[in-house]
């Protein structure tokens, strides 16, 4: 009887340790598999910010490498506009030296030289130009002054006596890239007006600059 009584309370405690067990295992799957979709969701948002993250990087650096060739093209698009320019120039500047081979040449030099004193105003003058044009210059310089002063008592009544000389210093010839014309100086060289070809051609250029820019790049206008 006592035995039956101990087998039975085995059985029991057996019973009540098998439940316990189960409900224990159960509960650990539903925590295991409750921590497991957890990790699994923060996991798949880690992998989907991770790629947003190089989604925006790629972007930025496909911006940033459009900015870049977009910029290299707009500077080279500058530097071949900007060598058309000079080109231009370039040539206009040949075609003076056409003009400085024309008989009318010498009437030109006196002209900027007469211009080149009313300019400069003062009564002491010393003129520069190329070694070439030294003999016409030479030639025509009497009567350049003297247009000069026919010009200054015509328009002031008064009557200048200046001192206009030709430089005849090898080293201060004007080079051959002023493509003619003079150069007036005074005051031991701190007034100067350079009325050479040259610079006569870069004055027309400045002026002509925006008409030239709308004939060659009417795009950008």
């Amino acid at each position: 009887m006592a035995t039956d009584q101990i087998r039975q309370m085995v059985n029991f405690i057996l019973q009540e340790a098998h439940e316990k067990a189960n409900e224990i295992r159960v509960k650990t799957e539903h925590d295991f598999n409750l921590e497991k979709q957890t990790l699994v969701h923060e996991a798949k948002l880690n992998i989907q910010d991770e790629f947003a993250k190089k989604e925006k990087d790629r972007e930025i650096q496909e911006r940033i490498a459009r900015s870049a060739e977009i910029g290299a093209c707009r500077v080279k698009k500058m530097k071949l506009r900007d060598d058309l320019l000079k080109t231009l120039i370039s040539e206009a500047g040949a075609k003076c030296g056409v003009v400085t081979r024309g008989a009318n040449y010498p009437q030109l030099l006196q002209k900027l030289i007469v211009q080149g004193l009313i300019k400069i105003e003062e009564n002491d003058v010393t003129i520069f130009c190329r070694a070439q044009d030294t003999m016409t210059v030479k030639k025509i310089l009497p009567a350049a002054v003297q247009e000069y002063v026919e010009i200054m008592k015509r328009e002031s009544s008064v009557t200048l006596k200046p001192k206009v000389i030709l430089s005849e210093d090898a080293a201060k010839h004007l080079p051959d890239s002023s493509y003619g014309g003079v150069l007036l100086t005074a005051l031991d060289g701190r007034i100067v007006c350079d009325n050479t070809m040259s610079s006569r051609l870069n004055l027309v250029y400045e002026e002509l600059l925006p008409s030239i820019r709308a004939i060659l790049f009417p795009d950008e206008q």
